[in-house]
């Protein structure tokens, strides 16, 4: 068997692939964003609970964010997905 006498790809098909493609990657990255909760079902609160305090919480990433909570958050916040720094 030649090279000549393999089937080529029809245009059709590489498009449906790489549309495909992105439908998955679109999908995934979806997902990832999704992952996150809202304040309000995490009882987040502006101010800290004690000396419990986001920028003391395994999840915080400086210098406004958190790993698991959605939007901007208060260093000084405080939701119950805290969860001590390990010393």
């Amino acid at each position: 068997m030649s090279t000549r006498d393999v089937p080529r790809p029809t245009r059709r098909a590489i498009l449906q692939g790489a549309l495909a493609a992105a439908i998955v990657a679109g999908a995934s990255a979806g997902a990832e964003a999704q992952q996150k909760a809202a304040k309000n079902l995490v009882q987040y609160q502006e101010k800290p609970k004690g000396d419990l305090e986001c920028d003391k919480c395994l999840h915080f990433v400086p210098p406004d964010s958190c790993k698991l909570v959605e939007g901007k958050i208060n260093p000084k916040g405080w939701c119950a997905l805290y969860a001590p720094k390990p010393k």
